[in-house]
């Protein structure tokens, strides 16, 4: 994947965000089949994940168009003012492109990652 492809600065006030799903440490499943919880490589602090609805805000009087669903990883621990069915805001946004081979097709898509979330407003 070339380098330009990540980290990639995203401008989102174009948009509502909307918890989903509250935020939680972010963990992965280990070659024996127990959880870790994944931690930033760069200082060992804890990673959080949060599900936002992303739905793009009215305009010039037209529909606001149809939302997705993102998952976003955090790089710092968003507290527990962060709940489901708050109205946030990400603080610095941006998306890496990722792909892979399974099964003999590409699959690829974009990750989400954000150095905090706080209360929109």
């Amino acid at each position: 994947m070339a380098e330009t492809l990540r980290n990639i600065p995203v401008e989102l006030s174009g948009h509502k965000l909307l918890v989903s799903e509250a935020p939680v440490a972010k963990t992965r499943e280990t070659e024996s089949g127990a959880s870790e919880v994944v931690t930033n490589p760069v200082d060992g602090s804890t990673l959080f994940v949060v599900l936002l609805f992303a739905k793009p805000r009215p305009r010039d009087g037209r529909s606001a168009g149809k939302g997705a669903e993102i998952k976003v990883t955090l790089e710092t621990d968003p507290g527990d003012e962060v709940e489901d069915g708050m109205l946030v805001e990400l603080i610095n946004p941006r998306v890496s492109h990722w792909e892979n081979e399974l099964g003999g097709r590409t699959m690829s898509g974009l990750s989400w990652r954000a150095t905090g979330v706080k209360l929109a407003g």
